[in-house]
């Protein structure tokens, strides 16, 4: 039987919780009923988003992925609460893109991983990204070089170090992603490596190495021995 959340007891109720036991202690369908502040006359808004969660296998990144109108498909999501979901699972996106530009020093492949990943891993197309360091392997900038499709993206290598020299940096981290999700470097990631590394050479400024971005893990191409 249906029940009102106004009718639960006070600290079962999502917004009371969170203010009684912390927002640690909501589960995500409570989380997210807060956001959309009511249901429908059939179902609570912690019962829809339960419905809304079941969907994705109760995985937040997959929910993160839908658009707005995948959301107003459920019945009981109008625009506006399809946009304020959207909205809050971008700004986490976006929180952690910003606690990873908090690692400001590479030390692994990992760490460029870590910075590279919420901004293309997920992308449906394919990304070429320059990480560009100074000589503590400190990211002083970091820049999208070009934009391709599903399958590929065309790279200048002109652009990669006019960057390179505006912003003083002694050595790059080449980056891109694989929406595929296939952890290998294609031949044309190879050529494109040796072309860039070859140009660094004349201009003193070091490539230390080409890391594959996919949605869940990296290939690096040093790691790998490929330079």
């Amino acid at each position: 039987m249906y029940t009102p959340i106004n009718q639960w007891a006070e600290d079962d109720r999502p917004r009371e919780k969170f203010l009684l036991k912390g927002r640690i202690s909501l589960s995500d369908s409570e989380l997210l009923a807060i956001l959309i502040g009511s249901g429908s006359r059939n179902e609570s808004a912690v019962q829809l988003c339960q419905r809304i969660l079941a969907s994705t296998n109760n995985n937040l990144n997959l929910l993160g992925k839908l658009s707005v109108q995948q959301l107003i498909q459920f019945k009981g999501i109008g625009e506006a609460k399809a946009i304020s979901i959207a909205a809050a699972l971008e700004l986490g996106r976006r929180r952690r893109t910003e606690e990873a530009v908090e690692l400001l020093k590479i030390t692994s492949s990992k760490a460029v991983f870590e910075i590279m990943q919420p901004i293309i891993g997920e992308l449906p197309h394919e990304e070429f990204w320059v990480l560009y360091l100074n000589n503590s392997n400190k990211v002083i900038y970091k820049s999208q070089i070009s934009k391709g499709g599903l399958t590929g993206t065309l790279v200048d290598t002109r652009i990669v170090f006019k960057m390179a020299l505006e912003h003083n940096a002694t050595s790059i981290i080449l980056s891109h992603n694989h929406p595929s999700g296939k952890l290998k470097a294609s031949e044309a990631d190879i050529q494109i490596t040796k072309k860039i590394k070859e140009a660094g050479r004349s201009l003193d400024v070091q490539i230390l190495d080409h890391v594959i971005i996919t949605e869940h893990s990296y290939f690096s191409f040093a790691d790998e021995g490929i330079f």
